[in-house]
């Protein structure tokens, strides 16, 4: 009786929490990658897959589902989601000079908050990259990101927000940079000379990431208005890698659903998490279920 009382007490407590104490569901079902900010990543390792675009690659859609949660700590610092010859990542307003000048250049008022995603690509055979279009981002909910390339167009997609840049490069690399593919940043903090005297730190990204596709083709009708994906990412001919991370949770690598075998890992804890969610109105018995997971 005792025992029954106590469960049930417990029981009625995490009704009664927010259920933002506990990780999200994901827009597309399943499980997601969890990422803690300090240390923990995913990775392909340069040495044996390479890069799963050739350099001079025209056409391209890279392409995730994330979750931030955290800012980074000050305006010298990146927070990076993925890296290799794609980089997607998170500065916040204060992150200068760089996100007045792209404001300047695209001319765009520059954007404020403490999350600002940037989104550029490395260019073949010169040490240069795209230009990337700083979108504002809300933290404590998911979104769809995407960068692809239709040769002459760069387009950066957040959600239903489109931004197009009329200039396309062939996609290359920069030999300086970290050269394995990563999901969450590197395991430390990058330093990046970017003048006399003066760093920029590539830091770790704090949240979640799900759904992460790469593909030979410019995936998204720009013209077209509500593209966003529904359920979970289709693997096809131009699929080049697809990570569902539907794995058990707990699990610390992560299967290519494409065939083409680039399968993650894990590092310094990097895994795949079991959603829960408290629903008001959901019975007793299958959130207790759902929490002995």
């Amino acid at each position: 009786m005792v025992y029954r009382q106590l469960l049930a007490c417990l029981l009625l407590m995490l009704l009664l929490l927010s259920a933002k104490a506990f990780p999200p569901a994901s827009p597309a079902g399943g499980n997601y990658l969890v990422l803690d900010g300090v240390n923990d990543h995913a990775v392909l390792d340069f040495e044996t897959f390479g890069r799963p675009l050739p350099n001079g690659t025209e056409e391209f859609t890279v392409e995730a589902w994330v979750y931030p949660i955290k800012p980074p700590d000050n305006g010298n610092t990146s927070l990076t989601i993925l890296h290799q010859q794609v980089r997607m990542f998170i500065v916040n307003d204060e992150f200068q000079p760089f996100v007045n000048d792209l404001a300047n250049v695209l001319n765009i008022e520059p954007p404020k908050g403490d999350l600002i995603l940037l989104m550029s690509a490395y260019i073949d055979g010169k040490l240069g990259r795209r230009l990337p279009f700083p979108i504002p981002l809300a933290p404590n909910q998911w979104h769809h990101i995407a960068y692809q390339s239709n040769g002459p167009h760069t387009t950066m997609i957040v959600n239903d927000f489109v931004a197009i840049w009329p200039h396309g490069d062939p996609l290359g690399h920069n030999a300086a940079r970290p050269l394995d593919f990563v999901l969450g940043g590197f395991g430390k903090i990058i330093e990046v000379p970017v003048g006399p005297n003066e760093l920029w730190f590539w830091d770790s990204f704090t949240g979640y990431i799900d759904e992460v596709r790469i593909s030979t083709e410019a995936r998204y009708d720009v013209e077209k208005k509500d593209f966003m994906p529904e359920g979970k990412f289709e693997n096809d001919a131009k699929t080049v890698a697809l990570w569902h991370f539907d794995e058990p949770g707990g699990t610390r690598e992560f299967s290519d659903a494409s065939g083409n075998a680039y399968h993650l890992k894990g590092k310094n804890g990097a895994r795949t998490s079991i959603p829960l969610a408290v629903e008001a109105g959901g019975k007793l018995t299958t959130t207790w279920g759902r929490l002995k997971q």
